[in-house]
């Protein structure tokens, strides 16, 4: 049954710049917001905006990211005729085949892709944090009559240099693309989200890998070429709340924004919900000696101690006269008695001992990776 548009959804990569805490898990599967974890926010994006086939490229630490994902019920992608699908990578007659970059994973999924007869694809990533009506983007490629249309938003200046950078006319047209300039002469960059026309895509990495096979990278490659070639590309503006959280200060900056009740990106609205996989747990619990101000604290919590202006997710343990401030917790921490833990992320698992101390800096987070034990270093 043809498609009108389908996603592929890439989160295979590692995040080295998220250090411990990809150690073990895929970036996209790192937990965000007490609850969820990043790549839920492109998966509910899916489903809010009636995208209801998506293909989720894995291959860095797959296994907590396809637990996770599961058959997509939490994001109402286990549909009959619909629904999520992991693709790895994996052994053919011309041997194992690791995905080389953005571009060359699609061409890996061809077959997967062919077998969904779409005419456009969608290509996003699993690791930003942000809200998007993906068929308003479509309406506006159908519009322009284009071959490939691109997702932008204007950056500081300063930040130019991180991503991909476009010129455009008057008509949205894009005419100059700059893949993370060191001397960028624009503000409107890529966001890393991607509408092709299914034919044209294919053909054109088809008659690549007959040649050079060199295009491995959607910005690096596949974009510069359609504009060398002359193919409509244009560039869809985007005035939302976005955050590439692929960095301790980004993660830790957007989760602490979390805590701000008029916070742009709003999970409590109805009309466009952030959906997840959910884990039973007990109610939250305060003990008497609990002090809190200005937190998050999701189900399953156990509070002896202080707690401010932190994020703590389910089932950690925070006991007697521990401190917890302007932090990070995941899941099933152990904080125990007299510890002091502020400026940090602390990974899932992880257990700061009796008195030990993780003190940070506004401008330096310290990270407690997966399963890591602190001790007091002063006993």
């Amino acid at each position: 049954m043809k498609k009108e548009m389908i996603a592929m959804l890439l989160a295979g990569g590692q995040g080295t710049r998220l250090g411990k805490l990809t150690k073990e898990t895929a970036k996209p599967a790192v937990p965000f917001g007490g609850r969820y974890r990043i790549i839920d926010f492109a998966l509910s994006n899916c489903f809010n905006s009636k995208v209801y086939e998506v293909g989720v490229v894995t291959q860095y630490q797959p296994l907590e990211l396809n637990s996770h994902i599961g058959n997509g019920s939490p994001w109402g992608l286990n549909r009959r005729d619909d629904g999520v699908k992991i693709l790895q990578p994996y052994s053919s007659a011309e041997g194992n085949k690791w995905f080389q970059g953005t571009a060359n994973a699609i061409y890996q999924n061809i077959d997967y892709i062919e077998s969904q007869n779409p005419e456009y694809v969608l290509i996003l990533s699993g690791d930003h944090i942000y809200k998007m009506d993906y068929s308003k983007m479509l309406d506006f490629h159908k519009e322009k009559d284009a071959e490939l249309t691109v997702a932008v938003l204007n950056v500081p200046i300063e930040e130019a240099s991180r991503f991909g950078i476009m010129e455009t006319d008057a008509e949205d047209r894009i005419v100059e693309f700059y893949e993370k300039p060191a001397n960028p002469v624009s503000t409107l960059a890529s966001m890393g989200i991607y509408i092709f026309n299914w034919k044209k895509l294919k053909q054109v990495l088809i008659d690549d890998s007959k040649k050079e096979g060199t295009m491995m990278d959607f910005g690096k490659h596949v974009i510069p070429s359609y504009l060398e070639n002359g193919k409509g590309v244009y560039a869809y503006s985007y005035e939302g709340y976005w955050k590439d959280v692929g960095t301790i200060d980004s993660l830790w900056e957007t989760s602490m924004e979390f805590l701000d009740p008029e916070f742009e990106l709003n999970v409590y609205d109805d009309a466009w919900r952030i959906y997840t996989r959910y884990q039973a747990s007990p109610p939250q619990y305060l003990k008497e000696n609990a002090n809190v101000k200005n937190a998050m604290i999701v189900d399953g919590c156990i509070i002896d101690g202080t707690i401010e202006n932190s994020v703590l997710s389910q089932e950690v343990k925070v006991n007697t006269n521990a401190r917890v401030k302007n932090s990070v917790i995941m899941a099933n921490v152990e904080i125990e008695e007299d510890a002091v833990v502020e400026y940090a992320i602390v990974g899932e698992h992880a257990r700061i001992k009796k008195g030990a101390k993780v003190i940070g800096s506004e401008d330096n987070i310290l990270v407690v990776g997966y399963a890591e034990v602190i001790e007091n270093e002063e006993q």
